[in-house]
């Protein structure tokens, strides 16, 4: 016999045939559960990498931006090892490629960074580097409150917005990306 309680009730079950059956049923249950737990979390946890051009990605993380939020003179610019710091923070990041978004203006704090991370593993990692060494008063004149630095990801890509304008557009834009 096996007591359940549901409530306040007691429910009792009794199996015909002895607890041995009742122990060998319920091993198989709990081992088909776990299965069942590891698969879901191998499988469907794991956010799958955005695929693209990071140009075109770009052009889409804009596209939640009303035209009356976005900046004059905005341009993309290829980060790579001369440039690295000034976008990121610090060099000692491990990517693929990466792409900023910036106005040509000075006295506009804007910055997006889409950054593409080789090992997917590694991706919470620098996203840490990301957000403890960006700068977010790089403009000197202008600048966003630390608390207002947007960092996160999609699978291996990882997203940096800077904006005092659109932020909430832009992070839309890139939670759209698929």
């Amino acid at each position: 016999m096996i007591d359940f309680i549901y409530g306040n009730d007691i429910i009792n079950l009794t199996i015909i045939g002895g607890g041995n059956i009742t122990m060998k049923l319920l091993h198989k249950l709990g081992l088909f559960l776990i299965i069942c737990m590891v698969g879901f979390f191998v499988t469907g946890c794991g956010e799958k990498n955005i695929e693209g051009e990071l140009d075109e990605l770009m052009t889409k993380v804009y596209s939640q931006l009303p035209e009356d939020k976005t900046p004059m003179g905005l341009t993309n610019i290829e980060v790579n090892a001369e440039n690295v710091e000034g976008y990121l923070g610090t060099a000692d990041i491990e990517y693929k490629e990466a792409l900023a978004s910036e106005s040509q203006t000075g006295s506009i704090a804007h910055s997006v960074v889409l950054v593409r991370v080789e090992d997917e593993s590694k991706v919470e990692e620098v996203m840490a580097q990301i957000k403890d060494n960006v700068n977010p008063r790089k403009w000197i004149c202008v600048g966003v409150e630390e608390d207002q630095v947007i960092v996160k990801n999609k699978g291996n890509l990882i997203i940096l917005i800077m904006a005092a304008d659109g932020a909430e557009e832009l992070e839309a834009g890139f939670d759209g990306l698929e």
